[in-house]
């Protein structure tokens, strides 16, 4: 059990979610009550891969929201490179405003993929395509409440994860309990050092609240969920409970993802989050385009 004490009362923001069906991705607007300043955590942009058109109702209603409550947006935080969905920060920063921000491990992450989609020389590696690039344990603020950056990588390498007040965002890093943790095997992922990561998270406080990026409804269970404790997943998590060893982990994972296809939005996802959620550049036609690389991945 941890011995970390539990959260002041004052650090409770206010947690508002949104799920977006498609992709079961989950986006968060967290908000501090004292100064009605937010963070928008993971937002969606609409992409239909049959048409490849993109369209901004899912964004819409973040904006909408945000509007609404006459929110101060402080921060657009991506807790990594998503290859599952493609991000609407840049979208929504034209409209609210805020600071676009990830991981520092971006860096990496650009590295590898750029290559994979041959982007060239004009395609920077060097994370300038968001506003701050946070290290591991960097502190920060969302109006009153004090926020802290924690690396968590073996997912992606640059998977970030925010403890704000009493919440902590882990991005894809864990799932619900009875769903278990992330894969691994994408590119720069590594199932040991996702093991630590967890370890990590699991040491904070038992009734931090743990918010989760997606959620994809096992089979004896009727209702999606994105919210837990870092006491529950200590406890319940299928995969990574307590007493689960590392070397136990690192098996499971390993063969766990070794039955797993790629996912549905990977290829178009990965090259736009790559660049913030910006489209590649338009080519001398006046189209933008996003590649498929043949038997690559």
């Amino acid at each position: 059990m941890s011995t970390a004490p539990s959260h002041p009362r004052e650090a409770r923001p206010q947690v508002e979610s949104f799920f977006d069906t498609d992709t079961n991705t989950v986006s968060y607007v967290v908000i501090d009550p004292q100064t009605n300043h937010c963070a928008i955590i993971d937002s969606v942009l609409d992409y239909d891969p049959h048409s490849g058109r993109t369209s901004h109702q899912g964004a819409q209603r973040l904006v909408d929201f945000v509007q609404a409550r006459s929110l101060t947006v402080e921060w657009l935080l991506e807790t990594h490179v998503h290859a599952d969905h493609l991000s609407a920060a840049p979208w929504i920063q034209a409209r609210v405003g805020g600071k676009l921000a990830i991981g520092d491990q971006i860096r990496t992450v650009q590295e590898t993929f750029g290559t994979v989609f041959n982007a060239g020389p004009d395609f920077p590696r060097d994370g300038s395509q968001f506003d701050h690039l946070f290290r591991d344990g960097e502190q920060y603020q969302l109006g009153e409440l004090t926020c802290r950056a924690l690396h968590t990588p073996g997912h992606t390498p640059a998977c970030m994860s925010h403890l704000i007040g009493d919440a902590v965002f882990v991005g894809d890093t864990l799932f619900m309990p009875d769903y278990g943790t992330a894969r691994c095997d994408f590119p720069g992922g590594d199932a040991r050092t996702l093991y630590r990561s967890i370890q990590k998270l699991l040491a904070l406080p038992d009734d931090t609240r743990m918010f989760l990026c997606h959620d994809y409804l096992p089979d004896n269970r009727q209702e999606f969920h994105w919210q837990t404790t870092v006491g529950e997943q200590r406890r319940d998590n299928i995969h990574v409970h307590q007493g689960v060893g590392e070397a136990e982990f690192v098996a499971m994972r390993e063969k766990r993802d070794a039955t797993l296809g790629m996912p549905r939005l990977i290829l178009p996802s990965v090259q736009v989050n790559m660049r913030a959620g910006h489209l590649p550049p338009a080519e001398n036609n006046g189209t933008q385009y996003l590649k498929i690389p043949l038997n690559v991945l």
